[in-house]
Formats: structure tokens, sequence, C-alpha cells
């Protein structure tokens, strides 16, 4: 079983177009694959489609009724804000320890494949103390960088794979998510991050593209 935690710099980069087209890859590949992004802030019910979590049940095959909705993203916040401070919104605050206790057990279950998402970038605050960093090193598995080809990316995906050494967590891959800009060429920030970061995969997502070459890198062309 091969279990993976899609994890990014920041928010709006492209871990949920990475954590689908992986889902897609695995499926077309017979594979049993499961997907949870257990926490979500900016969940407006009326828009479960446009939402992450619809994008990932769509991926999966399923339609967006309420108990996959909950299934997939059991804690939901209505404000477009760290997962502290949305909590926080609504009177309520993040269980890091039922967060955490909820991951390991999914990841547990029978699959061929499973991914969690995570939320915002590697070190956003759930709560007064921990943050994705301490999510991600509770699970136990490896992480998948997803990072942007803007002015900046280089620094911000270097200094989040020292957090994630300095934690022990291994890194599965560094996909590289093509923006809608043109601030820097993406083949550029491709190669000069495949240059700084060997030996670890180096992929490039363009968009709209389909995550083959990064289902393959991840597992020698089994996912």
């Amino acid at each position: 079983m091969k279990t993976f935690f899609v994890t990014s710099t920041g928010t709006g980069i492209g871990k949920t177009f990475t954590t689908c087209a992986l889902i897609r890859q695995a499926r077309a590949r017979g594979l049993k694959v499961a997907a949870t992004k257990p926490l979500i802030s900016g969940f407006d019910n009326n828009k479960i489609p446009e939402s992450d979590t619809g994008a990932i049940l769509q991926a999966l095959g399923e339609p967006p009724t309420p108990e996959a909705v909950a299934r997939v993203s059991p804690w939901r916040f209505s404000a477009p804000l760290a997962p502290n401070m949305a909590a926080a919104a609504e009177g309520l605050f993040v269980d890091c320890d039922a967060l955490f206790a909820h991951s390991r057990a999914f990841l547990a279950e029978p699959a061929d494949v499973r991914l969690i998402e995570g939320v915002g970038g590697v070190m956003v605050p759930l709560d007064d103390s921990k943050t994705v960093l301490d999510w991600i090193s509770a699970c136990g598995c490896p992480a998948i960088l997803v990072v942007g080809d803007y002015l900046g990316t280089i620094s911000h995906t270097l200094t989040a794979i020292e957090v994630l050494r300095a934690r022990g967590v291994p890194l599965a891959a560094v996909v590289v998510s093509e923006g809608e800009g043109r601030e820097v060429p993406f083949v550029e920030t491709c190669a000069e991050l495949g240059a700084r970061l060997k030996p670890a995969p180096v992929v490039a997502l363009p968009r709209n593209g389909s995550g083959a070459e990064l289902a393959s890198a991840l597992a020698g062309s089994r996912l």
C-alpha cells in the first residue's frame, strides 16, 4: 500500500489538482484508491461541487452527498482563513489529537493508494501551538510537496524542504504546479529546482496535465 501526505508551500498553488490527478491515475490503473482532505476552511455548503472536497469526490467517482462530504472532510469551516482562525470565527477550535488520530486510522485502512491532502502550506497553524508540519509528522508517511512557478518559489520550496527534513519527514516528490502567470519561465523553474533537490524527484505538472509523470516518479511507473 502506498500512502502520501500532499502538502504545499502555500494556499491556492495546486494541492487539490495534484491529489485529483493522482486519484485518476490510480483508478485508471485499476487500483483501489482512497483520499481525504480532513480539514478544510473557506467551505461553502452551497457550493460543494466547486470546493476541494467536491473535486476529490468527483475524482473518486462519487457524488457529493452529505455523507460523502462528511467522510472526506469531517472538519469544515466557512471562513477562508488559517484553520485556527477559521475555527475561532465559529467559536470552535481544531482538535489536533482527534485530527491526527483520524488521519492515522485512515492510513491504516486497506487500499492500494491512500492520499491525505493538507490545508495551506507546511507551517500553517492548526491551533495555538501545532502546525500542518506536526500533522504530517504524526501521520508518519512520505510527503508530496506541491510548489508554484512564481517569482520567489525557489526560496519558499527550499525553506519548506528544510523544515520537512528537520522533522524527519520523507520527501516523495516535489511537484511544480504551473500557474496562470508568466513571471518566471515554467521549464526553467523546474530545471533550477531539479538541480538543487537531487536525488528527490522534481516533477513538472503543467496546467491541465494528467499527472502520469508524477505517478511514474512515485512508484517506477506503478503508482
